[in-house]
């Protein structure tokens, strides 16, 4: 084997690990996308249909994640720390993770999605994923850190938001509702979108980490 053969063996996959974070990204944005139509949908069979496209968006993230802590066995150098690659990728799935769960208890519980409190964090949810995917296409060359600054100064504040948004709904549920059944329904519901966007914002200090050392 020549030198060129031996030096490409320890070049760092940049493009394999970034496309694939890219691609996780993307998908956690869908999913984002199809929990806000599905707490939109009045009708509970298509609100099932939508569970179904979540549910599969969150097992392609599944295959994605493995594929991304594959490659870090895989190679010998890495574009940024081997820790900080596998914290991202952690934290990128425990975002889907939730998004998931947050679907599953809407269509198992079968609540009436139409509430504020629901729509406010499933909102907020969406608003967090699209910051995210913002931060992480920037990873690729670095270029544009004000971009990526400015998504994660949104997701904090989306995060301070959902806190907000999840105390309110909490007061608000034990004021008006009567049904304990219900109140505990929603209170879990509520619980699990809160803490999406709590993964949302461990996603941004990952990044911000990645940012301080190779920016």
């Amino acid at each position: 084997m020549d030198f060129n053969s031996i030096f490409k063996v320890f070049l760092p996959k940049d493009r394999v690990f970034f496309q694939l974070f890219e691609e996780v990204a993307e998908h956690v944005y869908q999913m984002g996308v199809k929990l806000k139509e599905m707490v939109n949908e009045p009708d509970e069979d298509k609100r099932a249909n939508y569970l179904a496209q979540i549910e599969n968006l969150e097992h392609i993230n599944d295959d994605l994640t493995h594929n991304i802590f594959t490659e870090l066995g895989r190679n010998f150098i890495t574009p940024f720390d081997r820790e900080d690659i596998h914290y991202l990728a952690t934290s990128l799935d425990d975002v889907a993770d939730y998004i998931y769960a947050s679907a599953k208890k809407i269509n198992f519980y079968k609540i009436n999605p139409n509430d504020t409190g629901i729509h406010k964090l499933t909102e907020l949810i969406l608003q967090g994923s699209l910051e995210t995917k913002t931060a992480v296409l920037g990873l690729r060359n670095m270029k544009n850190i004000k971009a990526m600054t400015d998504a994660m100064i949104k997701v904090n504040s989306i995060e301070n938001q959902a806190d907000d948004v999840f105390d309110m709904s909490i007061e608000k549920l034990f004021e008006q509702e009567n049904d304990f059944k219900v109140i505990i329904k929603k209170r879990e519901i509520y619980q699990v979108l809160e803490i999406a966007t709590d993964k949302i914002e461990d996603v941004s200090n990952v990044i911000e980490t990645i940012i301080i050392k190779y920016a």
